[in-house]
Parts: structure tokens; C-alpha cells; sequence
């Protein structure tokens, strides 16, 4: 069974930075997109960013300039650079991972931003 292990998070002061990273425990075939999504309390699951084959991505916008997606298809990971973190950055960070037949998803991993 695939696992998503996701790691990175931790506590950042309001303007730091961080670096999730998320890996495959297998390879995933016919991998169409690669991201993370959020939830913070109280809040329904959100898209963060997510990068598709080809290369393009979408962001959220609220994070668009600060955050940064990559990922290396053929070692079935993806990164998060997160630059200029804000409170409302605060949430669970949920690795995520499609293919033509169904959704992968990590544990999740806490990302809290102080002021």
C-alpha cells in the first residue's frame, strides 16, 4: 500500500521560512498531479499548490509570490518552499498526489506561524 510521508513542518516566527517535502513509499504510475493542500482549525481542506505533468501549477491565491512548488517525478516527491509565512498560514499541511485511477493523500503536517 502507498504511504505519503510528509516532513518539514514546525513552529516559524511571522516573515521565516520553511520547506515541506513529501515522498512516496512506492513509485506511482501515470502520476497527473502533485501538491498540498491545508486545513487550519475550524476550516474546510484547501488548495495550496499543486504542480501537473508538463510543469504548470496553480496556487492559492493567497500564497501566490510567497510559496513555491516543485517536484521530481522520477523519485515521486514534492516540495513546499514556504517564504514569508503568516499567521493566517497556520494549519495541517496535506500532502497530495493523483493518478488516473485514484487519490493518494499523506498524515499531514503541523505548520503553525507565530506574530
Amino acid at each position: 500500500q502507498v504511504q505519503l510521508v510528509e516532513s518539514g513542518g514546525g513552529l516559524v516566527q511571522a516573515g521565516g521560512s520553511l520547506r515541506l517535502s513529501c515522498v512516496a513509499s512506492q513509485n506511482i504510475f501515470s502520476i497527473g498531479a502533485m501538491g498540498w493542500y491545508r486545513q487550519a482549525p475550524g476550516k474546510q481542506r484547501e488548495l495550496v499548490a499543486e504542480i501537473f505533468t508538463g510543469g504548470s501549477t496553480d496556487y492559492a491565491e493567497s500564497v501566490k509570490g510567497r510559496f513555491t512548488v516543485s517536484r521530481d517525478s522520477g523519485e515521486n516527491t514534492v516540495s513546499l518552499q514556504m517564504n514569508n509565512l503568516k499567521p493566517e498560514d497556520t494549519g495541517v499541511y496535506y500532502c497530495h498526489v493523483q493518478n488516473r485511477l485514484r487519490d493518494f493523500w499523506g498524515q499531514g503536517t503541523q505548520v503553525t506561524v507565530s506574530s
